[in-house]
């Protein structure tokens, strides 16, 4: 038993009132973050959260489950906390994600229901509760593109005229971003981080959120990390959200053709974020398993940029780098 996970231990038995039967590995994510089941005597299990706090602010975990929960989504409740030590307790909201449960029979009612929760969401929207997502985040995101996807994992360098390209697609996309009406986004409003549970869905990992473009968690929701639908599927998927958005008075495009083309630079950004960030993860953190799914970004990007005129010239990077 590892210090910290001794200390956590140590510390959960205040709160709970008693030494848990069983403490068991719940899951673990891409951060520093740990999670764990506690289970009691009586049958009841709670997760314990371990957060070393020179990695991890636990605050912005405890501020945004508390901006979920009043938005009526259905975010863990905090039981107890020490900021000083990194450690949560928290609600259990079971053991299926999303992503477990997702296939063609459940697909319908579940994404429902996470277009449902993700409305709430967008609609308790206040300034001032939590940060921007502003310019300056959107390039430093889309910079882990060219510095871990391309050089470290490709072992490439841009040309001067691919850096000028990539310099000009950046400015597109970020220009669009911030165009869009802003709203509290998740972050990673995927199947990965949705529960079956009841209330439907549980809601996790969403202590980065931000307030920011409307069409972005609709984006990671229809475009997920780990499982791919037929384009009809996502289009589907999408009008139902705008069309839910509508009659909710949510402020997006009126004309849905405007609101699916922001959409898909939205997620592109994402896109391109998302293979520097699994490229870091193998070569910095040791995290290899997030590699395997980098294909399916690259069909995602390639997908997009075939789409559009102005995004043309990634594909002829895609092209360059793939050779």
């Amino acid at each position: 038993m590892d210090s910290r996970l001794a200390r956590l231990t140590r510390w959960i038995a205040g709160p709970l009132g008693a030494s848990p039967r069983s403490l068991q590995p719940a899951s673990a994510d891409a951060s520093f973050r740990r999670y764990f089941r506690a289970t009691l005597e009586d049958g009841r299990s709670f997760i314990a959260m371990d957060a070393p706090p020179e990695h991890e602010d636990c605050r912005a975990f405890v501020h945004v489950a508390g901006l979920l929960r009043a938005a009526g989504v259905h975010a863990p409740g905090v039981h107890a906390q020490d900021l000083e030590q990194g450690f949560l307790l928290l609600d259990d909201l079971g053991t299926t994600t999303y992503l477990d449960a997702l296939d063609e029979a459940s697909a319908p009612a579940l994404m429902r229901d996470a277009i449902g929760a993700l409305v709430r969401w967008q609609l308790a929207t206040r300034p001032g509760e939590l940060p921007p997502y502003d310019e300056a985040l959107l390039r430093r995101e889309l910079a882990l593109f060219p510095e871990w996807y391309v050089g470290r994992h490709l072992g490439k360098a841009f040309d001067a005229s691919q850096s000028a390209a990539w310099e000009a697609l950046c400015a597109i996309l970020v220009q669009s971003a911030l165009a869009q009406p802003a709203v509290y986004v998740h972050r990673d409003y995927m199947p990965r981080n949705l529960m079956v549970c009841d209330p439907n869905p549980g809601v996790l990992d969403f202590q980065d959120a931000v307030i920011g473009p409307i069409t972005y968690d609709i984006a990671s929701l229809t475009r997920d990390a780990f499982l791919s639908w037929e384009e009809a599927r996502v289009l589907d998927w999408a009008a139902r959200y705008w069309e839910a958005a509508r009659r909710a008075r949510l402020p997006v495009d009126a004309d849905f053709s405007r609101f699916w083309r922001a959409l898909e630079w939205m997620g592109l950004q994402r896109h391109l974020k998302v293979l520097g960030i699994f490229a870091r993860l193998t070569y910095r953190d040791g995290k290899a398993k997030y590699l395997a799914d980098t294909p399916r970004f690259v069909g995602y990007a390639r997908a997009a940029a075939q789409r559009y005129g102005e995004l043309a010239p990634l594909a002829r990077l895609l092209d360059a780098l793939e050779r």
